[in-house]
């Protein structure tokens, strides 16, 4: 076993899940590289010694270039606004510190090219934090779809909805004011990289958005409540994505149904340790969905419990992410999804932009 010194930017929601996860993963997946829980950076040097306190942090600062230059922090975890996401991953990558970055991987297309460039042009390993699809069943999923299970795919259609903002009394906060910070920076972004990584490249959309509550207490709001998106990928197949922070009674809709020649997949977030299968074989009269519950025959679950049907929860797939971002410096080969991947979806959410903006199809070739 070797230590790796793990320095974290932000202590907020995310930064807290990674110092779990980042604490876990050692003996959970058995990693060769163990990490080391070296720093944490804040906005302010009070908000990093009391994130550094409870989260079990050698060290603290209120400033991340210190987290990034300091020598015994060898592999930084960015969980920052995504405005800040550039310049900390381009700083990191200069001194030949891998990085994982939370999505959405900046909050520009322009950004998201220099993060990959720099990266790519350094050869220093990278990832982006894209976690709903690193369920066990979501993994199952894909390998499913990679196997033929349910014969050639003919439809796709995946959604994010949640209600956190509903309700139009809800006091105007910073998710209402800019794109970046809208319903296609915060939410899309899911849906978006599981369609890429269950059908494949999109090859065009039609989008449409809508601000439904203008006013709220405190302020306008400047950004998209929901979007949705007709696709065309490249293999031909059509699909749909819809994304919400309205959808009323959601809480972690994250769904997807693929339907094939030889059958239909759903999944559900709210009930994510089930798979729905449908296989269009045998009696008409006993065919039907069937619940597959994940358990250590399914991807990555094993390390986590022995026994089918117990489950894995949220902070489970953070420790999932936390053990990939370990692999891949460890082995030095890259681990989907990286910073490149990133890339596909702020390219995917700009021709969504711009389709809502101009009306008609547009070619997501044109935003590379």
């Amino acid at each position: 076993m070797t230590e790796i010194g793990i320095g974290i930017v932000g202590g907020g929601y995310m930064g807290k899940a990674h110092s779990v996860a980042m604490a876990a993963v050692g003996p959970l997946f058995e990693t060769h590289l163990r990490p080391r829980l070296e720093m944490i950076a804040a906005s302010s040097e009070a908000s990093a010694e009391r994130y550094r306190a409870a989260f079990g942090f050698a060290r603290g600062t209120g400033d991340w270039h210190v987290l990034v230059n300091d020598p015994k922090v060898e592999a930084v975890i960015i969980a920052s606004p995504q405005e800040t996401h550039r310049a900390i991953a381009e700083a990191a990558i200069a001194l030949g510190k891998p990085v994982f970055c939370e999505k959405p991987l900046a909050d520009s297309l322009e950004d998201s090219r220099a993060m990959v460039a720099a990266a790519e042009a350094a050869s220093v390993p990278n990832m982006i934090g894209f976690n709903y699809i690193r369920t066990p069943a979501s993994q199952f999923v894909r390998q499913l779809l990679a196997e033929g299970a349910i014969g050639d795919v003919t439809w796709f259609r995946c959604e994010h909805t949640e209600d956190f903002l509903s309700d139009p009394n809800e006091p105007f906060n910073w998710r209402c004011d800019g794109v970046a910070n809208g319903n296609m920076g915060d939410l899309a972004p899911h849906p978006i990289n599981a369609t890429l990584a269950l059908m494949g490249p999109v090859a065009r959309v039609m989008a449409d958005l809508e601000t439904v509550h203008h006013d709220r207490p405190g302020g306008t709001v400047t950004n998209d409540d929901h979007a949705q998106i007709m696709c065309r990928f490249e293999s031909g197949v059509m699909g749909h994505i819809y994304s919400s922070r309205i959808a009323t009674g959601r809480k972690m809709g994250y769904a997807y149904e693929i339907t094939g020649t030889k059958g239909a997949i759903r999944f559900d977030q709210e009930d994510q340790n089930a798979v729905w299968l449908y296989e269009a074989d045998g009696p008409e009269a006993t065919r039907g969905f069937r619940k597959i519950l994940t358990g250590p025959a399914h991807p990555d679950y094993a390390p986590f419990c022995q026994g089918p049907g117990h489950g894995t929860g949220y902070q489970d797939q953070i420790i999932i992410e936390a053990k990939d971002f370990l692999t891949a410096i460890d082995t030095g080969e890259a681990v989907w999804p990286t910073f490149r991947d990133g890339l596909a979806v702020a390219e995917v959410i700009e021709a969504v932009l711009t389709s809502a903006e101009r009306g008609g199809w547009v070619n997501i070739k044109d935003m590379q």
